[in-house]
Parts: structure tokens; C-alpha cells; sequence
């Protein structure tokens, strides 16, 4: 690989730069651009119907400028304009932008695919930088300057007769690598001919179309037009990033501290070579931060699949926010530290979001909770226990953790990830559901007023080898009974180490679970779990499934 083949950007001579002081304090304006930059940019470009589909779509998650095609390119483009005007689809609150080259045909065309739209913004735009002027079109800047002009200047004629609204968008194309100075004087030639107000704007973008700098520079690049625009007041300072760098999104937000007013993008960073800035990325960035973004990504699994059938592209299993996978811990450390916060949070009762590992909540991307956590040979005993919990609503005892937690491992280990219906089910097999050698029928306590040690008698059916026996026992409550009367039933004598219960639901038919851990005379420890109506019950239960458990391990 020879490095010395590239040479570095310039920098931007900007001593006293003021962005890397400041905060984004609210959202840009936002213009989709999918309909058009990433349209452009699919193996297999939308038909219209799809594109009537992702236009609906834009609409809905609250954008109000929308860059529909390139009209005067093709008939589809046309046709799809046409269409939204036909149907009516163009809501009052939303301005259809369209792109077009500075030359005269291709913007007559352009107004005409616009009648009966009433506001629109015409995006006019000519290449301005060095190798564009050297290479491809083989002009000075004089006359690179004057192509600018007469765009305008065409423009600004045809919106006189327009039945609707005009602004005006220029974009000194690849101006990150147009000397400063010149894309400062282009700007203020097309400035001066347009004549904006403060009531009716001019919008400015100032496109990394390749992406060649870090994105301080872009910062530096953005600060100091804005710094030296005329008039600054009646201008919007618009971003059209790409991501050739990888690094469209920080190039964006940096340039918004510097000064810009919009951002131009698509949804998941879909665009040539590695695509635009992701707007939705960006915006939840944002909104991760406490800003009102203007746009509605509540339900982010929708957003997806219009995106998907539309271009026919995948969102990344770890897309920023929308993956699959971006709200799931494999780390058993991870595990354990969300179940921790997700407690934590729900204990204070606290409004701020602030969870280990999760940026943002699920909830307000319309992602449930169930999907944070994924168990696998990786995983920890905290994970597995957040999964009963939250899942199934098993509060195991903290000892109990790694016992269940080694019994799932085992099954990772042979087949990779287990399934939240899988660990319930393996819950139930060693706990729940484990009838040998005893089988529990049914108990009967009662209680002997006249002895104030061991006032507790019960009297236990059950059945053992297809033989249905009693035992009864007399103890200081209904545990320690059990423990007496399977004891003289020949059973190894154990003792209680803990017990612990909850409420495994909520009505008049809810059902406790109990755990209890016994320790035998060789010091050989294990959990039972019993759930029932009664708590009682549910104790008698967890007895017998950790008698069981100790004859089975």
C-alpha cells in the first residue's frame, strides 16, 4: 500500500473557532433526500409506487421539506411529481424540493413537473471545486461563477409566474473542496441576483459531496462561511454530508454547532459510494440528549420494514438505534449491570433515563423491553435471571443465580444462543416440573394450640415409585414440619439455608413462587422452587422440588 500517493486536506485558519464551545441546543431543519440522493443510488430505484410509499412514509415521521427527484432527468421522476400533485398527496404543511443543473432546459422542465404545487423549493447546483473546474469541465472560475448567475437568474424569471412559492437553494457542489474564498464569492453573486429577506430566505447548501476532511475541518469550513456571509440573517445554512469517511454523522453535528441551520440526509445513511448522513441517526443522537428532534420515530420496526421493501436494502443488525441487536447484551457483565439499572431506575421511580449500556430506551422506539438481553456461552448468571424476571416474573434469590445459570451454559455451550422459551423451559424441567423420586399430591396443616415449640402439624400425601404414602410431621411451622416428617421417613436429613418468596402474578387468582435452599449433611447445597395459589402450598412445593434436585445432581 503506498501512502505517499495521497496527500493531506488543507486546514481551515480559524484561531478563534467558537464551535467546539457549544452545545446543539434544538433540532435543524431536517429535508429528506431519499426520494432523490437515495434513490439514486439503489441497484433497483423505486418504481413509483414505492416511491409514493416511502413519500407517505417521510411524511408521517413529521419531515417538512422533502426533496422528491430530479424531474427534468427522466419521465419517472416526472411522473412521480405529477403524481403527488394528482393525488393530492402533498400535505399544507410539507414544501416538495426539487433538484435540477443550472441549465435552462432542465429548469423549464423542472417548473413545469411543479404546477399546482404551492411551495416548492428549487435546488439549483453547479460542481465549484478545484479538480471539478481542472478536470472535468475545464473552466475558469469566472466562468464557473457565471453558470451560478444565469441559473438564477432563469429562476428567478419562472417564479414570477409560478402559482405557488419559490425559495431558492444553491449548492457550490463538492464545496469542501472549493477554496473558501470562491465558494464565499459564488454564494453572494447568486445571493445578490435572488435579493433574500429575512421573511423570504435563501438556502445555501454546503455539500461534502465527497467527503475528504475530518469533520473538524468541516466545522472550521462551515464557521467561516458562516462568519463571512452577507447578511446572514436571510440566509439558511444548509449540510449535505456523505459518509466516504465514515464519518458523515460527526462531520454533521460539528457543522451544526459551527452554524448550519439544516440538514439534508436520508434514513439509515442510504446514498452513493457509503451513502449520506444518516438523519435518523443523527436525530436520535439528539434526542438521546434531551432535544426535541421535530420527527416521530416512535415505532421504529415500521420505519424499518417501509425502508426495506422500498429499496431493498437491509437495516445493519447494529445500525445506530434501529438494528436488531442494539438493544441486546451478550456480555454476562452487560447483563448483570442492565438488570441492575433497569431496578435501580424502577425502584427511585426516576423519569431520566439512565441505564448501563442503553443510551436511550427501547420504549421509545416502540422496542420492548424482552429483546435486551440474548443468552449465550458468553452470557452471566445476572442475564439469565433478568430474563426469568422480566419474561416470566421469577425473582430468583441471588444464590440461586449461578446454579441456574451454570444449567443454561451447559446448553449454550452445545448450541450456541438459548432462547428466552428455552430457559423457561429448562426453568420448569429442573424445578417446576421434577416429580422423582416424590411426587407432592397434597398437604394438610393444622395446628396444635397446646405446644408453644412445635405447634405446626402436617400431614403430606404423596407418591413415590407408583405408591401413594403419607407422612406427617410436628415443627415450628409448616417448612420445618416437612423437614421433620420427610426426615422420619427415612429421607437424608437437611437443613433450610434460605427462603424467600413473591407474587408470581396479580388478581384474585395470582400465584406465589417460593424458593427455598437446602444444605444436606455433607454440605451438598441445592434450590427448589414451588408455585401455587397458596403461598403455604408454594412452600411445600419448593420443598419437595429441592429433595427431588438433591437425588438427581
Amino acid at each position: 500500500m503506498n501512502q505517499n500517493k495521497y496527500k493531506r486536506s488543507p486546514v481551515v485558519d480559524l484561531p478563534d473557532r467558537q464551535w467546539p464551545s457549544k452545545q446543539i441546543e434544538k433540532a435543524p431543519r431536517w429535508c429528506s433526500v431519499d426520494l432523490r440522493d437515495g434513490n439514486q443510488a439503489l441497484i433497483e430505484p423505486m418504481v413509483v409506487e414505492e416511491k409514493l410509499e416511502m413519500f407517505q412514509l417521510l411524511v408521517d415521521l413529521g419531515f417538512k421539506e422533502i426533496e422528491v427527484g430530479f424531474p427534468s432527468a427522466s419521465q419517472l421522476e416526472f411522473d412521480f411529481l405529477r403524481t403527488l400533485v394528482d393525488r393530492n398527496m402533498i400535505p399544507e404543511d410539507v414544501t416538495v424540493q426539487v433538484l435540477v443543473q443550472c441549465r435552462e432546459h432542465l429548469i423549464k422542465r423542472s417548473f413545469e413537473a411543479l404546477q399546482g404545487v404551492k411551495k416548492a423549493i428549487i435546488h439549483i447546483y453547479n460542481s465549484t471545486s478545484v479538480i471539478q473546474r481542472e478536470v472535468v469541465f475545464n473552466m475558469s472560475k469566472e466562468q464557473i461563477k457565471d453558470i451560478a448567475v444565469e441559473g438564477t437568474k432563469l429562476v428567478k424569471e419562472l417564479a414570477k409566474s409560478f402559482d405557488g412559492q419559490i425559495t431558492l437553494e444553491y449548492s457550490p457542489e463538492s464545496f469542501n473542496g472549493t477554496e473558501l474564498e470562491f465558494a464565499l464569492e459564488i454564494c453572494t453573486a447568486v445571493q445578490e441576483i435572488w435579493k433574500p429577506t429575512k421573511e423570504n430566505k435563501i438556502i445555501f447548501n454546503l455539500p461534502a459531496t465527497v467527503e475528504s476532511v475530518t469533520p473538524n475541518v468541516h466545522a472550521d469550513q462551515i464557521e467561516w462561511m458562516c462568519r463571512n456571509f452577507k447578511d446572514r440573517d436571510n440566509i439558511i445554512v444548509s449540510l449535505h454530508t456523505h459518509n466516504d469517511r465514515g464519518t458523515g454523522v460527526a462531520s454533521t453535528e460539528l457543522a451544526l454547532l459551527a452554524g448550519a441551520d439544516r440538514v439534508e440526509g436520508t434514513l439509515f445513511g442510504n446514498g452513493e459510494r457509503t451513502g449520506n448522513a444518516d438523519i435518523l441517526n443523527i436525530a436520535l443522537n439528539m434526542f438521546s440528549q434531551g432535544i426535541d428532534i421535530n420527527l416521530d420515530f416512535s415505532n421504529i420496526d415500521k420505519v424499518i420494514d417501509v425502508y426495506e421493501k422500498c429499496t431493498k436494502i437491509q437495516v445493519h443488525l447494529r445500525h445506530p438505534y434501529a438494528g436488531r441487536l442494539v438493544f441486546t447484551a451478550f456480555s454476562g457483565s452487560h447483563q448483570d449491570a442492565i438488570n441492575k439499572g433497569m431496578k435501580a431506575r424502577q425502584l427511585k421511580g426516576d423519569e431520566v433515563w439512565e441505564v448501563p449500556y442503553l443510551p436511550i430506551d427501547p420504549y421509545d422506539l416502540g422496542r420492548e423491553y424482552e429483546a435486551l438481553v440474548r443468552i449465550n456461552s458468553q452470557s452471566g448468571k445476572g442475564g439469565i435471571a433478568f430474563i426469568m424476571d422480566i419474561y416470566y416474573g421469577f425473582k430468583m434469590p441471588k444464590a440461586m443465580h449461578k446454579e441456574f445459570a451454570d444449567i443454561i451454559q451447559k446448553i449454550s455451550e452445545k448450541q450456541g444462543e438459548v432462547m428466552p422459551a428455552e430457559i423457561n423451559e429448562q426453568f420448569k424441567k429442573e424445578y417446576l416440573d421434577i416429580n422423582t423420586p416424590l411426587k407432592f399430591i397434597k398437604a394438610k396443616i393444622s395446628d396444635d394450640s397446646e405446644d408453644d415449640n412445635e405447634s405446626t402439624i402436617i400431614d403430606v400425601k404423596y407418591e413415590t415409585n407408583g405408591v401413594i404414602k403419607n407422612i406427617v410431621g410436628k415443627g415450628n411451622g409448616p417448612i420445618d414440619s416437612l423437614k421433620k416428617a420427610l426426615q422420619s421417613a427415612g429421607f437424608d436429613a437437611f437443613k433450610v439455608l434460605s427462603y424467600n418468596e413473591h407474587a408470581l402474578t396479580q388478581g384474585s387468582d395470582s400465584k406465589a413462587a417460593a424458593y427455598i435452599e437446602l444444605e444436606d449433611e455433607k454440605g451438598k447445597k441445592c434450590f427448589g422452587v414451588g408455585v401455587d395459589n397458596n403461598i403455604t402450598v408454594a412452600s411445600i412445593k419448593a420443598v419437595f422440588s429441592a429433595v427431588n434436585r438433591h437425588h438427581s445432581i
